[in-house]
């Protein structure tokens, strides 16, 4: 393979996950996170990337290492537990939240703030998803139109809005955060973008791809997904690091009530006038639709899988992009309020199964994976029901609770006790 078309190729890769990755929430929190942290803005953006672009990174990483095939890295904790779970993983990032948010912010931080409120949100939906139908239809297609032609723009468009903030800033931070734990509410907002599940749910289309362009060996689609991945993942905290940091210049101007989706736009139009929201317009579309293409192809990838065949790939696509427009009428306001619950049980195990996966071939035991993965959902569980019963709220005691990682030390003991019980049986068996 020529090594001048493998780096382009590399690029080309990390871009489009860049795209993918970067949609609705990526524009949305960073700026909202900036304002109600202020001095402690470098706080907020470290805790909101490492839960993003460093999970979404070890994702690709794990995917990689499984060759795209989601049931092989979820399939030592059950055959029904894992469809169960990669079901969720793939509808939180498919048309139950993550692409009809898409459409939602498109028309929210796209469109109103150019035309006003006069055009109906379920309109722009509908064309929104008409395009991501047109050009999702043809999956082995996706990473060139998203990596080639729309992620140079979006990074371009959100470099010159950051690059003007930062050398002309609006004001100075406020004296004192708004909040206690900057870092948590990060990680927290950093969930919110589920870019860890994006990565599970496009890995059967980068392999896809990947196998068009003549890469085959497993060795070969791994080196080339973990670099583009780095490439993603550095790309993302960058514009989050200038994202965070623009709304810390504005924090003495609005409060924690602020409309989150309308935090870039004020601050764009501070920054560049009229231009300036134009511009702004352009990129939130871009970043949306190139979002909504990658995830819209994934789905419809899985879905056409676990039916065997059965649903055609392209009725999967024209299904999700009819559901998405219907859903993302909700706003991103009540698309955001729908995914909090989901996330906090979902999450977890996820995380769980994808650190497992760099270690899959020196542990032999499925019940490490099933204790660990299931004490993770168990606390996860609880910590959900805790919000609503005091009785639970036991459950905040835990180590890391302040971090929202209160599952990392039961989970581990529960797979340490399913590695011991699997250890005796051999022994026992000797």
């Amino acid at each position: 393979m020529d090594n001048k078309r493998s780096v382009k190729d590399i690029f080309t890769f990390g871009f489009a996950l860049f795209a993918m990755f970067f949609g609705a929430g990526n524009l949305i929190f960073p700026p909202y996170l900036g304002i109600i942290s202020g001095p402690k803005w470098f706080t907020a953006f470290a805790g909101f990337t490492f839960a993003d672009a460093g999970l979404a990174l070890l994702a690709v990483i794990a995917i990689a290492l499984v060759r795209g095939e989601i049931m092989v890295l979820f399939g030592r904790i059950g055959k029904i537990p894992a469809i169960l779970l990669s079901f969720a993983d793939i509808m939180c990032v498919g048309p139950l939240l993550v692409i009809p948010r898409t459409g939602a912010t498109t028309y929210e931080m796209g469109i109103t703030p150019l035309f006003g409120e006069g055009i109906p949100i379920i309109l722009v939906a509908i064309v929104f998803f008409t395009l991501t139908f047109i050009l999702t239809v043809r999956p082995s297609k996706v990473i060139d139109i998203v990596g080639q032609i729309l992620t140079p723009f979006l990074i371009i468009a959100l470099s010159i809005i950051i690059i003007k903030g930062v050398i002309s800033p609006i004001g100075q931070p406020i004296q004192n955060p708004m909040i206690d734990g900057v870092f948590k509410k990060g990680i927290m907002d950093g969930y919110q973008t589920m870019d860890c599940f994006v990565s599970i749910a496009v890995g059967s289309v980068l392999m896809l791809t990947l196998a068009n362009k003549g890469y085959t060996e497993p060795k070969q689609q791994v080196k080339i997904l973990i670099k583009a991945g780095i490439i993603a993942c550095v790309g993302l905290g960058l514009i989050y690091g200038g994202l965070t940091y623009l709304g810390s210049t504005v924090s003495t101007m609005y409060g924690m009530d602020v409309q989150q989706s309308k935090v870039i736009v004020n601050i764009t139009k501070m920054l560049l006038g009229n231009t300036g929201t134009a511009i702004l317009a352009i990129a939130v579309s871009l970043a949306c639709l190139t979002t909504s293409i990658g995830l819209t192809s994934a789905t419809a990838e899985y879905l056409s899988m676990i039916s065997k065949e059965k649903i055609s790939y392209a009725k999967c696509v024209l299904f999700i992009c009819i559901f998405s427009a219907a859903a993302a009428t909700l706003g991103v306001k009540g698309l955001v309020k729908v995914a909090v619950p989901i996330l906090t049980i979902v999450y977890p195990p996820s995380i769980v199964l994808i650190l497992l996966a760099f270690v899959r071939d020196k542990i032999k035991s499925d019940l490490v994976y099933k204790f660990s993965a299931g004490m993770s959902v168990i606390i996860s569980t609880i910590s959900l029901l805790s919000t609503r019963i005091p009785a639970l709220d036991f459950i905040n005691a835990l180590p890391l609770a302040g971090l929202g990682f209160n599952w990392v030390i039961p989970s581990f003991i529960a797979g340490l006790i399913g590695f011991l019980i699997s250890f005796r049986k051999i022994e026992t068996n000797l």
